[in-house]
């Protein structure tokens, strides 16, 4: 049998998309969706908002792509723009950037970085943790299916129960090179690290010697509601992993490095033959742009709190997670919530936890979409099972 042209690595929608606005997305039939699912997290401003699809093309017309070898001045000045965006709320402590491509060749190179930086090759991570498809991303994410078929590839791990600070106070990190962690796991569905946890690893890292990475492909840029979660409880991690709504969904990564971290980088160290490209920097500086004009971090706090009120009471027992990154936890029936929603045109993300579905909305989600979600949910059938 002839294989398809598209190699059929992902389970697809029952229906294709053909173009999005906002927080809706449409199918050739002209059916609009509500999208809590945020094309994995990735729509921060929204489905083609128009000063980014601007800024895209204006770019394109004057330079679509070049080396990163050259100078480009729209490269700096992205990185300049993010690193002020990244120190707007708490103080991060980031200094430089590196630009890549995807959260997983950002985790590949902050992983590559901690080598380089303590001349270790151990890693340590939690379980329930995610962090991406490359051989060292994969080294440190928890998830056999993917894993298991490249176990001799891998890098050692020493993986730790998630916000268990005995355990973690208890783990040897003297011949670890960094820990990886994601400030709120969201594969897994939607586990928040504890203050305690998240304040424990940052005082074992740093007496170990070893590097404190944060995984922030989800949680940064806005999501919850400050730029990024690095400075919380007063933790500055040594760098921070940055990617899906960086640029509005054009291709992009970032690897944002401590002073400290950074001061020991030279030509060479690291490369991207894509990363920092002029479309994908003109996308984020647009991104920034429209998160400061419009409020969108305001708008976090707002719908995140609307969400909340407007599914109490409903068959939803727990809302986790804060900001725009919230796991409904809907005890046994959660794949037929997601299906019940799907149905009634809204969209939302599945997880590892078979009890909780995932909402990652754009920053700008509107009222409208709130209502619409909490209606459908408030007409899931009790005892369902369809």
């Amino acid at each position: 049998m002839q294989p398809p042209a598209l190699l059929p690595t992902y389970t697809p929608f029952p229906f294709p998309l053909l173009r999005g606005e906002r927080d809706r997305v449409f199918d050739p039939l002209g059916r609009s969706y509500w999208d809590f699912y945020g094309g994995h997290c990735v729509a921060s401003t929204g489905h083609s908002h128009p000063l980014v699809a601007e800024a895209i093309a204006v770019q394109a017309r004057e330079l679509i792509f070049y080396s990163t070898a050259a100078e480009l001045p729209v490269r700096s000045r992205a990185a300049k723009a993010l690193l002020d965006f990244a120190e707007s709320g708490r103080d991060a402590g980031m200094a430089s950037i590196f630009f890549c491509n995807s959260g997983a060749e950002a985790n590949e190179n902050a992983l590559k970085m901690a080598c380089r930086l303590t001349g270790r090759h151990k890693f340590a991570a939690f379980q329930g943790g995610w962090h991406g498809r490359s051989t060292l991303a994969l080294s440190v994410t928890d998830d056999p299916a993917i894993t298991d078929p490249y176990a001799p590839l891998l890098a050692p791990c020493l993986r730790l129960p998630w916000n268990d600070v005995e355990a973690l106070e208890a783990a040897d990190f003297s011949d670890v090179a960094g820990v990886i962690m994601e400030p709120i796991q969201s594969m897994s569905g939607i586990r928040p690290a504890t203050a305690p946890f998240m304040i424990k690893v940052r005082e074992k890292t740093k007496a170990a010697g070893a590097m404190l990475i944060y995984d922030e492909v989800q949680t940064g840029m806005g999501r919850l509601g400050h730029p990024f979660a690095a400075g919380l409880h007063g933790v500055r991690p040594d760098m921070i992993t940055s990617a899906k709504g960086l640029a509005s969904g054009v291709p992009m990564g970032a690897l944002l490095l401590s002073a400290e971290a950074a001061a020991s980088v030279r030509p060479g160290d690291l490369g991207s033959t894509f990363g920092g490209g002029p479309l994908a920097c003109a996308a984020l500086l647009a991104t920034l742009t429209v998160i400061r004009q419009e409020g969108l971090l305001q708008n976090v706090f707002v719908r995140e709190q609307e969400i909340r009120e407007a599914l109490a009471g409903t068959c939803v027992t727990e809302i986790r997670g804060s900001g725009l990154l919230l796991g409904l936890v809907v005890p046994g029936r959660a794949k037929q919530l997601k299906a019940h929603l799907q149905d009634r045109h809204i969209l939302v993300g599945g997880s590892g936890d078979p009890d909780a579905l995932r909402l990652m909305p754009p920053l700008n989600v509107t009222r409208a979409a709130v209502d619409a979600l909490a209606e459908a949910v408030r007409t899931f059938p009790a005892g369902d099972s369809k």
